[in-house]
């Protein structure tokens, strides 16, 4: 079984962890047994208002987070704004990302690995809103424009929100095949194809 960690903050977007979260907790075996083992984790299991609001409870914090193959940093504006000048986030991530096979980030989740020196020489993209922040910010980087994600092996980075649904089938089909991602993506009715990676 895959466990998959998804980091969440104050004022994170919702759609950010909430798309691959649902992804990945209903991806099942042609046996219908689940595929992945999905978890929320914060800097402590305080309640997260993520935007808007909303109200989350994380399932672990920094220091009892069991070992992930995956970790996806989401984005919004906790994490231009805030988790990017929180150094104690920051340092956690580093540290998992030379745990993990593969480091994900969705929209603009990937200020917070750009700021770690991640993402240098990497093709990258984010929010189109964010897309000139990113260039400016950081010019070492390979900043990919209309791209739902991108993918450098290791490290992955998607677009906005929804495009972050789309990196997780792509991240499905690359782990488990075709079948398994198609599979998932009709049960959620999402229109997704394995070609989808142009917005």
């Amino acid at each position: 079984m895959l466990h998959i960690g998804i980091l969440i903050f104050p004022e994170v977007e919702v759609l950010d962890f909430a798309g691959p979260f649902e992804v990945f907790s209903i991806a099942e075996n042609n046996d219908q047994k689940k595929l992945c083992n999905v978890f929320l984790v914060s800097e402590n299991l305080s309640p997260v208002k993520a935007r808007n609001g909303l109200i989350v409870l994380p399932n672990f914090e920094y220091k009892n987070c069991p070992p992930m193959d995956i970790l996806i940093v989401p984005g919004g504006y906790g994490a231009e704004e805030i988790e990017i000048k929180n150094q104690t986030t920051l340092s956690w991530i580093k540290t998992k990302y030379l745990a993990v096979k593969h480091l994900a980030s969705i929209c603009t989740g990937a200020f917070l690995l750009a700021e770690l020196g991640l993402l240098k020489g990497l093709d990258v993209t984010t929010h189109w809103m964010d897309i000139n922040t990113l260039k400016n910010n950081y010019p070492l980087l390979n900043v990919k424009e209309k791209l739902r994600y991108t993918d450098n092996g290791k490290i992955l980075t998607s677009g906005g929100i929804s495009s972050g649904i789309h990196l997780s089938f792509y991240l499905l089909q690359k782990l488990f095949g075709l079948e398994v991602a198609t599979r998932t993506a009709k049960r959620m009715e999402y229109d997704w194809s394995s070609d989808q990676d142009r917005l």
